[in-house]
């Protein structure tokens, strides 16, 4: 059966950040994941974490200025010396949480950046990135995510992201499969999930149109849900998705789908 982190940044959103974790706890979650911690101390959401016994699976690299529109800035050239700090800040965070890897955000084209200035910074910076949560003993993850939501963002599909894999040359380096994500980019789920299994380093989930629960929508959950267990994936699936209500109103999926 597969293993479910409850995404704090989407899920319990109607009380404090710090106030979630003891809700997702409450209602079964062994394990959370979040977009980003550095509004907080890293050990005021440690002790939250043993508070409450859950297990952090991510989090994600700093993204530039997020409030204000910026969805990462792996891919900006002028933007290197911020990008390479806030590696320092995740990997320090990640020592403390006891998280094992980190998401970078890539970032949205800029206007007037060429496409081979893009890819060079971006690889560029993953290069230093692994290297850097390497020394660590973390793993380095990148997702594509689908020009629908964020139009512009520099990383859209999963023949991108393994052509960047393989050109970064980095063995923590993997691959961040959101099927919610791929659905709207290139459907063929169950084929390119065991087609890359070997390149995925973990998984997240919301069904489409609207990105709310499993079952929701179009994906045929119960089917992938087996299929995952199927061709051996053991990694965590973040719940990614916006609840239709009240989040412990809509948690029947897990029962319904995920036996």
């Amino acid at each position: 059966m597969p293993r479910f982190a409850a995404n704090l940044s989407m899920l319990f959103t109607e009380v404090p950040f710090l106030d979630r974790f003891e809700r997702a706890a409450m209602a079964g979650f062994e394990a959370v994941e979040f977009l980003f911690p550095y509004a907080w101390s890293a050990h005021e959401i440690r002790q939250k974490l043993d508070q409450n016994g859950l297990k952090p699976v991510l989090f994600n690299l700093p993204p530039g200025d997020w409030d204000g529109g910026e969805r990462g800035i792996a891919c900006h050239p002028d933007r290197i010396e911020e990008f390479r700090a806030g590696v320092t800040q995740a990997v320090e965070y990640a020592r403390v949480l006891g998280v094992h890897q980190l998401h970078c955000v890539a970032g949205k084209r800029l206007a007037g950046v060429d496409e081979a200035t893009h890819r060079r910074t971006y690889v560029e910076n993953l290069r230093h990135a692994a290297a850097e949560l390497k020394k660590a003993n973390l793993r380095l993850l990148i997702e594509p995510i689908n020009h629908f939501d964020i139009p512009g963002f520099y990383l859209n599909g999963t023949k991108q992201a393994i052509e960047i894999l393989d050109e970064v040359g980095a063995d923590n380096l993997l691959l961040q499969y959101d099927i919610y994500h791929a659905q709207r980019t290139e459907g063929e789920l169950a084929a390119t999930m065991q087609r890359l299994l070997p390149r995925i380093g973990h998984m997240q989930l919301a069904d489409n149109p609207g990105r709310n629960e499993p079952g929701s929508g179009e994906i045929n959950y119960a089917f992938l849900f087996g299929h995952i267990d199927r061709i051996g994936y053991d990694g965590w699936i973040g719940c990614e998705y916006k609840p239709a209500g009240r989040t412990e109103d809509g948690l029947g999926w897990r029962q319904r789908l995920a036996q």
